[in-house]
């Protein structure tokens, strides 16, 4: 009896299935840069448990179609309404915490320059948080996030390998966290002798930024106690964070449309059980425009 209203909603249930991937692999792989790369551990489980839910309600609308159970139809209706509020909360927030901050730009340099006070809001409160920075800068040590720099040239006149040349490092396009974390702020005048070994140059007037005093050539050390190391993990979340939020965007959209079709679907399966006309007027006027919609 509702074989042609539950037909529809087994292909919306199946579509919606597929919109949970991607919301799910999103989630991993914000998970997979916590553990490698940005080292922020907190948003990455709202996006895998929206995408896990979105599976489960979608494969439970299906059996609900499959077998034709009003009752589960209805729960996957419902559950589905808050999975796509649930998933516009996470967009507002993420393009929210990451309104601002960007990059400088420094002469003769390829790679931006980052700063704290170029950020703001809850996020920069978050991550400056002493506590949970001694969690962020140890993960940044243990993943080993400067290791990837090491670039070497092979020296025309010995024909060994030695660290590349000043010139080819600052054409580089560094990381945000390589930037803050791996090397001390260009201001500080420093001179290059590779990329995570850095002396202080004695004919530069000493400035007034705290994080020369703290750039290290320690290689458990570095810079990761800079503001400048905290700057550019907040650089590297938002551009991860933005790139999640856009893929959701559009799955927003579809999932919207195949919310809306799956209510109609509902719908016109209930008038099938219930003997209702399809197609026709409850009530006619007595007189009839000549233009009907």
């Amino acid at each position: 009896m509702l074989r042609g209203g539950t037909s529809v909603l087994g292909i919306v249930n199946f579509i919606t299935f597929l919109i949970s991937i991607p919301i799910l692999g999103g989630g991993i792989w914000l998970a997979s840069r916590a553990n490698s790369t940005d080292c922020i551990r907190f948003l990455q489980w709202p996006i895998i448990i929206v995408g896990l839910v979105l599976m489960v309600i979608s494969l439970m609308g299906f059996a609900g179609a499959c077998y034709r159970q009003t009752w589960l139809l209805r729960l996957y209706l419902f559950a589905m309404f808050f999975v796509v509020l649930a998933l516009l909360f996470f967009i507002v927030f993420a393009f929210a915490v990451t309104d601002r901050g960007d990059g400088q730009v420094v002469m003769n340099r390829r790679f931006l320059e980052y700063q704290l006070s170029d950020y703001s809001g809850w996020l920069r409160d978050r991550v400056a948080d002493p506590e949970y920075w001694a969690t962020i800068s140890a993960c940044l040590r243990d993943g080993h996030a400067c290791s990837g720099m090491r670039r070497y040239a092979r020296d025309p006149n010995t024909g060994m390998r030695v660290p590349e040349t000043p010139d080819l490092f600052y054409a580089r396009n560094l990381s945000p966290i390589q930037s803050g974390c791996c090397k001390p702020p260009s201001s500080c005048g420093f001179t290059y002798n590779n990329e995570t070994y850095w002396t202080p140059n004695p004919g530069v007037p000493a400035i007034s930024d705290p994080d020369c005093n703290r750039w290290s050539n320690d290689q458990q050390t570095l810079c990761f106690q800079c503001n400048s190391c905290k700057a550019g993990v907040l650089a590297g979340i938002k551009k991860s964070w933005r790139k999640v939020a856009i893929l959701n965007i559009v799955v927003l959209i579809i999932l919207v449309i195949v919310y809306v079709a799956g209510c109609a679907a509902f719908r016109n399966a209930k008038r099938i059980e219930n003997d209702e006309p399809i197609g026709m007027a409850r009530m006619t006027k007595s007189q009839p425009s000549r233009f009907q919609f």
